[in-house]
């Protein structure tokens, strides 16, 4: 019985991680989307850079923790993290700019909020 309560213990708190991190990447997403340049890191201006690195660096805590708790508990890795480290980075000249990659991303989240309700 031990076992389940610590198991019971282990999901709650990767329950509440996940929320955290959501929050947390939802924030950076409306900072980005009001013009902040530097969370995809599309320019790789080492100004932007380091403005967004304190977020870049919490998300990733967290996402660290999250995948922890997920393969103790022998689900798969946490795969928002994971898109959202494979939207960052250099883009062709014909993309969208930061801004709009957060409103999508935004938008996305909602949707997959709507959908859990």
């Amino acid at each position: 019985m031990a076992k389940a309560d610590r198991l019971e213990r282990l999901d709650n708190r990767r329950i509440e991680l996940e929320a955290e991190y959501r929050a947390a990447l939802i924030e950076a997403l409306e900072r980005t989307a009001a013009g902040k340049w530097g969370l995809f890191d599309h320019q790789r201006d080492r100004h932007a850079r380091a403005a967004v690195r304190p977020t870049l660096d919490h998300l990733a805590e967290l996402a660290e923790e999250i995948d922890a708790a997920r393969s103790r508990l022998a689900l798969p890795s946490f795969a928002l993290h994971a898109e959202f480290l494979a939207a960052r980075g250099p883009v062709g000249p014909s993309a969208v700019g930061e801004p709009k990659q957060a409103q999508a991303w935004l938008e996305r989240l909602a949707a997959d909020d709507a959908a859990d309700d």
